[in-house]
């Protein structure tokens, strides 16, 4: 993945690709290899460490266009770097459509995946519903992102829900049709 083509006005937005949170290093790691058995290819996942998103959202946020601040990137920029400060690590998978990108949640969220995020070019979607999770209220750029949590941080969002001890088995591989979808992302 190109940081050029990832970018929405000057912050970080990987159209086509989903972006899931993990507390530590071992949960991204596991998932990773759950992926892996689901056949997607590691040309397909990019990994990222609490510095290197930290360092990223820093980045976005001081050289962020005004017009970020319309929509919602930016404020999951912040939404990163607050679970960045915790220790978060990310995935972020080619997931060319909605299947197998619901297929990929499905997948890493009994691995410990806090949030998995598809990135569309208009829309940003939540595919990871927690049921102790308050619904949300509202989002918008003076708001900021609906954490679903009573005091709407993203701090307490993470702490409601620590990692698993042991991760469970991975997922069954893809179903044919979103096998064929995957392709590595163009370098």
């Amino acid at each position: 993945m190109e940081s050029e083509e990832q970018t929405s006005f000057g912050v970080f937005k990987p159209v086509g690709h989903t972006v899931i949170s993990f507390p530590g290093a071992d949960q991204a790691a596991a998932a990773r290899a759950a992926l892996d058995g689901l056949g997607i290819p590691a040309a397909a996942i990019r990994s990222y460490t609490d510095q290197e998103m930290l360092v990223q959202s820093d980045r976005d946020i001081q050289t962020a266009s005004p017009l970020a601040s319309m929509g919602q990137e930016l404020n999951l920029v912040r939404a990163h770097k607050a679970l960045a400060e915790l220790g978060y690590h990310w995935l972020v998978v080619h997931t060319p459509d909605d299947a197998l990108a619901q297929q990929v949640a499905a997948c890493v969220q009994p691995l410990g995946a806090e949030r998995a995020q598809l990135y569309g070019h208009f829309i940003i979607e939540e595919l990871i519903t927690h049921p102790d999770a308050p619904p949300q209220v509202a989002e918008s750029p003076d708001r900021r992102l609906d954490a679903a949590t009573p005091s709407g941080l993203e701090q307490e969002r993470a702490a409601l829900r620590p990692a698993p001890a042991t991760p469970p088995d991975p997922s069954p591989a893809l179903t044919p049709a979103a096998a064929a979808t995957v392709r590595a992302p163009a370098r």
